[in-house]
């Protein structure tokens, strides 16, 4: 990779990281959908406040852009506690673990994402410090290695995952308030994108903003991502006002269809149906077919075109459903199977 590719996506992440922050909802009351999931929360949280404790420890899941990592900020403005935030990934070590835990201070949050990727090494350092607040050392090597035993300020844990079938048994039951976050609605998204475009200065009309609701693929992201592009349209080919028409006008033109769909949902489709005949095809061929990672197909793609009815996922391999077929113009059933690619190809 070139230096001056790093060096542009370094400067490009931060622009989309600030423009996401001068989005985010700040307080349980100025978030928007999930509402079962925000009633809940208030309870626990009014409780947690009335006793003087730390909350206990949360677990968010769902897909990823529906406000996870907001929701761990909430959590931690409303208890008026500071927030530490990292990822699975990153946690590498016991020690980096204990870096983290050992600089907290009482009633702080630690949040932690994509926490299903944390090593079995680092979950049991993980599990007496989440229900004992202790933290368990090694110090020296061989026969004069010794345990030390160090207490923690009582804190609470949120994690965040896209994956909560990978998160072990052990580690989820040490949580005591798991939340499912699922994906938005037409009407809450409108919402969001009415609420986003008054926070940016931009004229945003309700016909607009239903049309970037209905593309948004349920993700409150995708619909803030959607409307600072046709905020540029609007203001390079039109008056600078998002109508109905500016907004079909320039989600026709990124390729967005009227289902949310983009050029990697409809190669995904296509390949399934041209190739294979509907399917059922392996993750593992799919994978390979349209050039995209496995974890990226399961965590990114699927999960919307399941949700609205455009694919299956079935022991032998995922299939295209019939509206899938209708939406890309393809005859259903299909007309030829010549091979069971099924069998073939299912994993």
């Amino acid at each position: 990779m070139s230096e001056e590719r790093v060096v542009s996506g370094d400067a490009q992440d931060t622009d989309e990281q600030q423009f996401e922050l001068s989005l985010r909802p700040k307080w349980l009351r100025e978030y928007i959908g999930q509402q079962k999931v925000k009633d809940n929360l208030s309870i626990f949280i009014e409780a947690a406040r009335r006793r003087g404790q730390s909350l206990d420890h949360v677990l968010l899941y769902g897909p990823p852009g529906i406000g996870k990592t907001t929701l761990a900020m909430i959590v931690a403005n409303e208890m008026g506690s500071e927030i530490k935030t990292t990822a699975g990934p990153v946690v590498e070590k016991a020690g980096d673990l204990a870096a983290l835990l050992t600089n907290l201070s009482e009633g702080d949050v630690l949040f932690i994402d994509e926490i299903h990727r944390l090593s079995p090494a680092i979950e049991e350092v993980l599990y007496p410090a989440m229900e004992d607040y202790q933290l368990d050392i090694i110090i020296g090597q061989g026969p004069s290695a010794r345990s030390i035993k160090i207490s923690l300020p009582r804190f609470t844990l949120v994690g965040a995952t896209t994956r909560a079938g990978l998160i072990t048994a052990p580690l989820r039951g040490r949580f005591g308030i798991p939340l499912h976050l699922d994906f938005y609605g037409p009407d809450d998204l409108k919402v969001i994108a009415l609420r986003s475009a008054s926070i940016l200065g931009v004229h945003l009309e309700e016909s607009g903003a239903d049309e970037i609701a209905r593309r948004s693929r349920g993700t409150p992201r995708i619909a803030n991502r959607l409307l600072r592009r046709v905020r540029d349209f609007a203001e390079v080919r039109f008056d600078g006002r998002i109508t109905d028409e500016v907004s079909r006008d320039a989600l026709d033109k990124m390729e967005v269809d009227k289902y949310g769909l983009d050029e990697v949902d409809r190669k995904l489709l296509s390949i399934i149906i041209d190739k294979f005949d509907g399917g059922p095809v392996g993750l593992g061929t799919l994978s390979a077919a349209i050039s995209e990672e496995r974890d990226a197909i399961e965590e990114i793609y699927e999960p919307y075109l399941i949700q609205i009815g455009f694919l299956n996922r079935t022991p032998r391999g995922r299939m295209a459903t019939r509206r899938a077929f209708e939406h890309l113009g393809y005859d259903y059933p299909p007309t030829t199977r010549s091979i069971d690619q099924g069998s073939l190809f299912g994993e």
